[in-house]
């Protein structure tokens, strides 16, 4: 295989390792809070978190690739202020991970906060536990099963990503030129069997780690009904 196939998988997973770890901070408190709440702006907060769902990839990258432009007043204060250019960089990539795979983080997430009964909350702030000490200590490592796969499915969705990564980052090698966009590239220049590599590898790798969390979640399911 060749050195651009490691460099170009090497990146895959930097991207979507990074994009897991953030949406990770980001998901658990938003999750809590949508699990929590009764406000009336509910439905809005859980329309936009769903969006990236139904909304096509490069619809999404479009508005993005706009927003991030040094054209336009967002893109160019960050690069008058900061310094920093989002469009076909790899920390562009990284917030348009983030923001079209939010709700494979939080939906399973919210699911597990919901699905929990109140009395642990209310048992937890009768022994004078904070609201902080009961979601860290009481009520996260009640949701385990959920928090491993919203982040396998984060991961594995963004491994996966091809339209918004292709608007945003481009095709660069080394920088942003990630297996999706790989693939694509092989086919359309008749290299089926190098497309081949990058499509097995994904493949292999993606079933591992999906057929790894059902056995866990299996596992924890079995030592929690004991």
């Amino acid at each position: 295989m060749e050195e651009s196939f490691f460099q170009t998988m090497k990146l895959t997973f930097e991207l979507a390792g990074i994009t897991t770890l953030i949406l990770l901070f980001i998901g658990i408190p938003l999750a809590y809070y949508l699990s929590q709440t009764k406000s009336k702006f509910k439905p809005a907060i859980e329309a936009l978190v769903s969006m990236p769902l139904v909304l096509p990839p490069s619809v999404l990258g479009f508005y993005l690739l706009l927003a991030f432009s040094p054209q336009n007043a967002f893109g160019a204060w960050l690069d008058r202020v900061f310094d920093v250019k989002l469009v076909f960089s790899f920390e562009g990539l990284v917030i348009a991970s983030i923001i079209f795979s939010l709700p494979f983080m939080v939906h399973p997430i919210q699911s597990g906060f919901s699905s929990l009964s109140s009395s642990l909350s209310e048992a937890s702030y009768t022994l004078g536990k904070s609201k902080m000490a009961t979601l860290w200590y009481v009520l996260l490592p009640n949701i385990k099963p959920s928090l491993l796969s919203a982040s396998v499915i984060t991961f594995a969705h963004t491994v996966g990503e091809f339209g918004v990564v292709l608007m945003i980052g481009g095709n660069i090698a080394g920088e942003t030129k990630v297996a999706s966009i790989a693939i694509y590239d092989e086919v359309e220049a008749l290299n089926y069997g190098v497309a081949n590599q990058y499509a097995l590898t994904l493949f292999i790798i993606t079933f591992s780690i999906l057929l790894l969390v059902y056995a866990i979640n299996k596992n924890m399911i079995r030592s929690e009904l004991r």
